[in-house]
C-alpha cells in the first residue's frame, strides 16, 4: 500500500509539473492545439517547452549583444565628453590662444574633407529617375551615412 501511495504521489507530482509547464510556456496556451477539452500530450508540452527555452536563449543572446554595443557607445560618449570638457576648459582659460591654434583654412580643409567623403557616398547611392526614388534613396543614405557611429 505504501508503495502505491508513493507511486501515486510521484505521478501526481509529474502531472502537476506538466500542468505547470503548460500554464507557463506561452506556446502551450495556443488554442489550435486543443482538441475539444483535451489537454496537450506530454510530448507536445515538452517539445513546446524546449522550443520556448531555445527561443529565450536566442533572445537573451541578442539582448547581451545589444547591451555590449550600448556599453561601447557609452564608453565612446564618455571619452568624447572628456575631450569636449578639456576643449571648453582650454577655451575658458585662454580664450585668445584657442583662436590662433587652428586657422580658418585648416578648419575649412577638415570640413571639405568630410564633405567630399559624404558627397562621394551620396553621389554613388542616389538615383534621380523620379522624385519618389530620390526621396527613398536620400532617406536611406542619411540613415546609413549620417549617424554618430559613422561620423566617429
Amino acid at each position: 500500500r505504501a508503495l502505491l501511495d508513493s507511486q501515486d504521489t510521484r505521478w501526481l507530482s509529474l502531472q502537476k509539473g506538466y500542468d505547470d509547464l503548460q500554464a507557463i510556456v506561452p506556446t502551450c496556451e495556443q488554442q489550435d492545439f486543443f482538441i475539444g477539452s483535451q489537454k496537450l500530450s506530454k510530448a507536445i508540452v515538452l517539445q513546446k517547452t524546449i522550443d520556448y527555452i531555445q527561443f529565450l536563449h536566442k533572445e537573451k543572446k541578442k539582448q547581451e549583444e545589444e547591451v555590449s554595443t550600448l556599453r561601447k557607445d557609452v564608453m565612446a560618449l564618455k571619452i568624447m565628453k572628456v575631450n569636449y570638457e578639456q576643449i571648453v576648459k582650454a577655451h575658458q582659460d585662454n580664450p585668445n590662444e584657442s583662436k590662433e591654434q587652428v586657422s580658418d583654412e585648416m578648419k575649412f580643409n577638415v570640413f571639405q574633407s568630410i564633405m567630399d567623403s559624404l558627397f562621394q557616398s551620396f553621389n554613388a547611392s542616389i538615383s534621380v529617375t523620379s522624385f519618389q526614388e530620390l526621396s527613398a534613396c536620400v532617406f536611406s543614405w542619411i540613415e546609413e551615412h549620417c549617424n554618430p557611429q559613422v561620423s566617429r
